[in-house]
């Protein structure tokens, strides 16, 4: 476990260990997607990691899926994030805002415009969301002409461009967890017959566009991507192809030079080792339900570069100091996840103040 404390390289920073807090939706922005109160105190409550990835935040209105997640396109956005970022630097860390297109995992309730979703093709996933009203169905999208694909692409290029001047370290990419970009992979959700559709080249060419646009926008060495192969939820089938898709895609990422590939693993072991093959640069991987024990075992084999957690860190604020002392950790509160107050979001209590309580 050792290795993982050992500072790393990424881009053009230095991190302090290879300890990466995985992003989390935590709906507890504004009602017009500026980051809340708490959001500085949560984030730089963490920042003993190596680097953290911040919850999936919306590109633009079409881009958002859940209730008081945030945005990163207004001035107002802007402004709170640099409450944020500054907080996290101010504490020694690095961080990158995840930039998450919904697609058509979004409720016309829960978006500033209240219209339909859009989608790569008008298939709906078949399951409900939370909104004001509370659980209704998620409607039939809107399938994205090819024009507006690409200006999806712009936007996802604006908004890298807005986090930086909110002073994050660069941006990852949200691929994976059945929204916008993954939704281009699956066959169940993309049936299109154009540039965009039927063959793996095409469903790939998305993603590769939007790491491209934001690569040039911002530099490579600040973006990155998050990927989850084989994830089956919400209506996603990838299909036969799903792996041979991502091995293109991977070879295909890696020459653009990106900061880091994060992989949320599905327990294709056989995959994972492909797209390790394939990608030179940096790898992050994020093992959902990792044991304690397991801990350090990828970044030890070398499988890995850095490994993402997730709840642990959510429920833990100096996950590090634990780690390292092999202290016990809190319990994640699952009732306090999304929404709310501090409770369950700033309040997780830190060994220092368990020792003195």
């Amino acid at each position: 476990m050792s290795k993982l404390f050992d500072p790393i390289r990424l881009g053009p920073y230095t991190l302090r260990n290879r300890l990466v807090m995985a992003p989390m939706t935590r709906s507890r922005a504004e009602s017009d997607g500026t980051p809340g109160t708490l959001a500085a105190d949560y984030y730089a409550q963490r920042a003993s990691v190596g680097l953290i990835v911040t919850e999936g935040t919306q590109p633009s209105d079409d881009g958002q899926g859940y209730l008081t997640t945030p945005g990163i396109y207004t001035d107002a956005h802007v402004a709170g994030w640099r409450r944020t970022t500054d907080a996290v630097h101010d504490e020694g860390g690095r961080i990158f805002i995840q930039l998450m297109h919904a697609g058509r995992m979004s409720h016309p309730d829960n978006t500033p415009h209240h219209r339909q979703s859009v989608a790569p093709s008008a298939i709906a996933p078949g399951t409900q969301m939370f909104t004001a009203k509370g659980m209704q169905d998620i409607p039939v999208p809107r399938a994205l002409t090819a024009g507006e694909v690409r200006r999806t692409v712009g936007d996802f290029r604006y908004a890298a461009r807005r986090a930086v001047e909110a002073g994050a370290d660069g941006v990852e990419i949200h691929g994976a967890n059945a929204y916008l970009i993954q939704q281009f992979f699956a066959p169940s959700a993309n049936v299109r017959t154009d540039e965009y559709g039927s063959s793996i080249e095409n469903r790939a060419r998305f993603a590769i566009e939007v790491a491209a646009a934001i690569a040039e926008e911002i530099g490579a060495d600040r973006t990155a991507i998050r990927l989850s192969p084989g994830t089956t939820m919400w209506g996603i089938d990838e299909g036969a192809e799903g792996p041979d898709l991502y091995r293109y895609l991977v070879a295909e990422l890696d020459k653009l030079g990106l900061a880091y590939l994060h992989i949320m693993h599905q327990g294709n072991e056989g995959l994972l080792a492909d797209m390790r093959e394939r990608w030179k640069g940096t790898l992050i991987l994020n093992r959902p339900g990792r044991p304690r024990d397991r801990t350090g075992a990828d970044v030890a084999t070398g499988l890995a570069d850095l490994e993402a957690y997730g709840q642990m860190v959510l429920a833990n604020p100096d996950f590090v100091v634990r780690l390292k002392t092999h202290a016990p950790m809190n319990e994640a509160n699952r009732n306090s996840f999304f929404g709310g107050t501090a409770q369950g979001y700033t309040d997780y209590p830190s060994l220092s103040e368990v020792e003195t309580a």
